[in-house]
This record gives C-alpha cells, structure tokens and sequence, in this order.
C-alpha cells in the first residue's frame, strides 16, 4: 500500500476502525496505527469514512459511529491535514462541482 501510495497514484479510505482490530473499543490502538501511519505518509491521498450502517457487522455487534468519529483527531492530528482529509480530498477525488 505505501508503495502505491507514494506513487501517488492511489486513494485510501481511513475507515473501518473495528474490521481487523485485535485490541477493539474503545481505542482500537492497534488500527488507530495503521491509519496514522497511511494520513501521515498520505495526507493529500486519504478520505475518511464512516462505513455505516457497517453491514459486515452482526446486528449486535455494530461500532459506536461517535466513537470513531472522535477517533479521528487521534490518527490525524493536524487540523489542516483533517480538513483536507474529510473536505478538499473528497472535493478532488469525487470531482464534486466548484461552488
């Protein structure tokens, strides 16, 4: 991923927190890292997502949507990189209308 991603060729969405966490709610340190580590190296590459309504969740065992959204300071900590990650990015990406 890092190689494709500094090509700069490649998008990766910051999400999913709870897919692959061995360490779970409600730090998910263990994904916490590995989005930190995709936004620093990419910040200008990644978009943010909440995945919901998480359909590869049982219905019992659904994340706390808040919970991440308040996750994502801590794996992108620059407030510029944010707003570029979850508006100018997605502007770009999705090619959305000039306003």
């Amino acid at each position: 991923m890092r190689r494709l991603l500094d090509q700069g060729n490649t998008w990766v969405k910051l999400t999913g927190l709870y897919a692959d966490t061995k360490v779970g709610p409600p730090t998910y340190a263990d994904t916490v890292a590995v989005a930190r580590a995709f936004a620093a190296a990419a910040p200008t590459r990644c978009v943010w997502g909440s995945d919901w309504p998480h359909p590869t969740e049982r219905q019992d065992n659904k994340p706390d949507d808040a919970l991440l959204l308040d996750l994502f300071p801590t794996f992108v900590p620059n407030e510029a990189d944010r707003t570029r990650i979850l508006v100018d990015n997605p502007a770009e990406l999705y090619d959305f209308p000039k306003a």
